[in-house]
C-alpha cells in the first residue's frame, strides 16, 4: 500500500494544482490516494483527488484523517489576506486556529507519520535591518506585528511544539517565496496585474519568485522522500520593483512611506484592482532568501531563476495568452 496524502486548502489555485500533481504521480511515486479538504469546493478539476468539504478549524479534520487512514498531511491552508476568505479576522482564524486544529488532529492520529507545511518566506518579515539573504536560522529583524507574516510565525511555533510532542513524525517546513504564475492566486500576482503599480517613494525593493513547476516538484519531493527540516525555496536571483515595472511597461505611482498602505489601496481600488495589506512592507524593503539548504540538504536545484519566472509571467500577459491558459487553471 502506498501513501494516503491529505492536502489542506484545495479550493486555492496552488493547493489544487499540488493535490492534482500528487494524484497524477500515483503509484509510480508510492502514492495510493490523495484527499483534498477545504471549506469551499475547488473551482478547477481535481482529477483523481477525492474532495472532502470540511473546515480545518473544527474537529472534523480528525475524523477525515481517521476515516481515510491518512499517513501524510500537506498543509497548504496558510494564506495571505484576499477576497477568498473575506476579512482579515477570517484569514487569521484559518491560518492560526486552522493550523492548531490540524496539528491536534495529527497528534491524536495513530496513522500520520509525515507532515509537510507550506509556510512562507514572509516569516522573516521585511525591514531596513534585513540581511542581504535570510537563512533558515534567521528571524525577522524588524519583528512581525500584524497580518500574514505574524500568522506564519505563530503557525510555525505551533509546528515546533507539535514536533516536540510527536518527535517520531517527520516534518518538512517549506518557507517559499510567492509562486508567480498566470493561473495561481498570490498577492504579488494581483498587484502586478494592475495598470499602475503603487510604490514607496525612495525605495526599490528586491523581490523573489518561485515557479509553479518548482513548487510542485519540491512539495512532491517532500511527500515521496524523507526530507526533514526547514528549507527556504525561491528562484535564484532577485529583481528590483523598478525592473519589473519597466519590463511590464507599467508606470509606478510613488507614494510617501507614511500612510502608504491606505494611499496604495485607494489608488488600486480606483482601477478596480486589489492590493493585499501584507504587501505594504514588502514593497518598501523587499526580501530575499538563501536557498543553499534547499540545494545541499534537501537536494533540489530550482529549474527557473526569479528572472525566468517573471519573464514567463510577463509573456503570458500578452493579449490572447491568458485566454489560451484558461483551460489549465
Amino acid at each position: 500500500m502506498g501513501r494516503v496524502v491529505l492536502v489542506t486548502g484545495v479550493s486555492g489555485t496552488l493547493a489544487s494544482r499540488v493535490s492534482r500533481h500528487l494524484a497524477e504521480l500515483g503509484a509510480s511515486a508510492g502514492i495510493d490516494r490523495v484527499v483534498g479538504i477545504d471549506l469551499r469546493p475547488p473551482v478547477g478539476d481535481l482529477g483523481g483527488v477525492k474532495f472532502v468539504r470540511a473546515d480545518i478549524r473544527t474537529p472534523v479534520v480528525a475524523k477525515v484523517i481517521a476515516v481515510e487512514d491518512v499517513d501524510t498531511v500537506v498543509h497548504l491552508d496558510l494564506a495571505p489576506a484576499s477576497h477568498r476568505f473575506g476579512g482579515g479576522g477570517g484569514v487569521k482564524e484559518r491560518n492560526v486556529i486552522g493550523t492548531m486544529q490540524l496539528l491536534a488532529a495529527c497528534q491524536r492520529s495513530a496513522t500520520v507519520s509525515k507532515l509537510v507545511v507550506g509556510s512562507s518566506a514572509a516569516v522573516y518579515g521585511s525591514s531596513s535591518r534585513d540581511p542581504a539573504l535570510f537563512r533558515e536560522s534567521d528571524s525577522a529583524r524588524g519583528g512581525v506585528r500584524t497580518g500574514f507574516p505574524k500568522d506564519v510565525v505563530e503557525a510555525e511555533s505551533y509546528v515546533r511544539g507539535f514536533s516536540r510532542r510527536r518527535p517520531e513524525i517527520l516534518i518538512t517546513t517549506l518557507r517559499a517565496a510567492q509562486t508567480l504564475h498566470p493561473q495561481i492566486e498570490s498577492p504579488l500576482h494581483s498587484y502586478l496585474r494592475n495598470p499602475l503599480l503603487p510604490s514607496v517613494l525612495g525605495f526599490d525593493p528586491r523581490l523573489q519568485f518561485l515557479s509553479l513547476h518548482d513548487t510542485l516538484e519540491i512539495i512532491a519531493e517532500a511527500v515521496t522522500k524523507d526530507r526533514p527540516g526547514t528549507f527556504n525555496a525561491a528562484g535564484p536571483g532577485v529583481l528590483l520593483l523598478s525592473q519589473i515595472a519597466r519590463r511590464l511597461g507599467k508606470p509606478t505611482v510613488p507614494l510617501p512611506a507614511i500612510g502608504f498602505g491606505a494611499a496604495a489601496a485607494r489608488v488600486v481600488r480606483s482601477m478596480g484592482g486589489e492590493i493585499s495589506p501584507d504587501l505594504h512592507r514588502l514593497l518598501m524593503h523587499g526580501r530575499a532568501v538563501d536557498i543553499s539548504a534547499l540545494r545541499d540538504i534537501f537536494g533540489y536545484e530550482p529549474t527557473a531563476t526569479t528572472e525566468e519566472v517573471f519573464e514567463e509571467f510577463r509573456a503570458a500577459q500578452r493579449p490572447g495568452v491568458l485566454a489560451r491558459l484558461g483551460g489549465h487553471g
